[in-house]
């Protein structure tokens, strides 16, 4: 699948899919025919809902409205996808915050910063509530244990704080180097957990992680936690059945995809993923995708062959569908698709910036795979992340401010 690039200074085209069904044909039996009923009884039939008008993406604009300060070092802020209204967000250290209504908790949701490193970009990196956390009480979390390593935990949630006694390793990754840890995970629309591994770190993929199909660094991982066991892997993954091919790898040639998000309405999935040197891009994969994309590291660096200056490789690859360059930020944060009710103006928009320029930009994709794209707000944050709360409405995360801020459009 070849998905057309766009850079981002062009900002060209954005929208969404239709299809027909039609039927017909005779039937040689009688018909009973029942006759109307009086008009009194007529049926009658709620309208459907009005289609959300958003604005066009040249007119939208947007505003940060701050939420809540006072956090160190604040790397993700999420719901619970419960419709408790809470938000959490996780600090670098190891811990994570239960907001109610603006207001802070006043013990940690989860305190495990003595099981966390937090040297370069190590940390407690991701949580993602289960999809029947309302019953289940199961909460999982990425993590950079002591030693370095990547680790998938699950815990169970006591009331409003998470039982560290509970905690059940699900996935440990060696990690060779202390950066390009990925460290987003989520649950798709299919149920499945999904993790975001960098490629190892240091510099240039050394290791050529990214293209090697038989270790986990460098992908985007796909797995079945259900029923609160060891994780088992799903049967339909793309490379089940490829020798020598790790099953649990959903897509493969990513860097460092440090924020990845569905689609709520869709299922679609957008990727931020991390350049090297020179180039930052954006990856899409429509829901109907079976998986198993190639995203080109370390072959190309977004839409251009790595290391710069080499002749272009032929393959399958999947290309970005934006990139961007050093004059417009140093390392991309992917965000969310808009699909809350306050703001109708911004419905459908995916929202991503840059944690080195704090630009926030705005994009929409039309049903041909076109690009619209536009700066919407120079914001002066490091943007570290994006967040989503369980109405649709969307956060940022300001790194250095230590502060939450709610998305608002004008």
């Amino acid at each position: 699948m070849a998905i057309r690039r766009i850079a981002l200074a062009a900002a060209l085209v954005g929208g969404m899919l239709f299809g027909l069904i039609g039927c017909g044909g005779t039937d040689t039996q009688p018909v009973v025919v029942q006759p109307d009923p009086p008009a009194s009884e007529q049926p009658t039939v709620a309208p459907e809902p009005a289609a959300p008008q958003p604005v066009p993406l040249a007119e939208l604009s947007v505003r940060l409205e701050k939420l809540i300060d006072g956090f160190d070092q604040p790397l993700f802020v999420t719901g619970a996808g419960d419709g408790s209204d809470r938000l959490f967000v996780l600090e670098k250290s190891g811990r994570a915050w239960l907001v109610r209504g603006g207001v802070r908790s006043a013990t940690p949701f989860l305190d495990m910063s003595d099981a966390v490193s937090t040297d370069s970009e190590r940390g407690l990196l991701g949580m993602a509530f289960s999809p029947t956390f309302s019953t289940d009480g199961y909460v999982y979390v990425d993590y950079t244990d002591r030693k370095g390593s990547t680790t998938i935990s699950r815990f169970k949630v006591s009331g409003e704080v998470v039982d560290r006694t509970s905690e059940q390793k699900l996935l440990t990754i060696a990690q060779p180097f202390a950066n390009h840890n990925g460290g987003m995970i989520a649950f798709g629309p299919d149920g499945y957990l999904y993790v975001g591994m960098g490629d190892g770190g240091s510099g240039g993929d050394p290791k050529g992680n990214g293209q090697r199909l038989g270790v986990l660094l460098g992908k985007l991982l796909r797995i079945d936690v259900a029923g609160g066991g060891a994780y088992s892997v799903p049967a339909d993954n793309p490379f089940v059945s490829t020798p020598n091919a790790l099953p649990e790898i959903w897509a493969y040639g990513l860097r460092n995809p440090w924020r990845w998000s569905f689609d709520r309405e869709t299922g679609d999935l957008w990727i931020g993923d991390v350049g090297q040197n020179t180039w930052e891009e954006i990856d899409f994969a429509p829901a109907s995708s079976a998986g198993g994309e190639n995203y080109g590291w370390n072959t190309y660096e977004a839409t251009h062959p790595f290391p710069p200056g080499s002749n272009a490789v032929t393959g399958d690859f999947t290309m970005p569908v934006i990139e961007y360059g050093r004059g417009a930020g140093q390392s991309t944060t992917g965000g969310y698709v808009y699909r809350g009710a306050a703001y109708e103006a911004m419905w459908g928009t995916y929202l991503y910036g840059d944690f080195g320029s704090g630009d926030l930009w705005g994009l929409r994709r039309a049903a041909d795979g076109t690009i619209e794209n536009r700066l919407l707000l120079e914001t002066g944050f490091s943007l570290v992340s994006f967040g989503q709360d369980d109405d649709g409405e969307l956060y940022v995360v300001d790194f250095g401010g230590g502060t939450v801020y709610r998305v608002v459009a004008e």
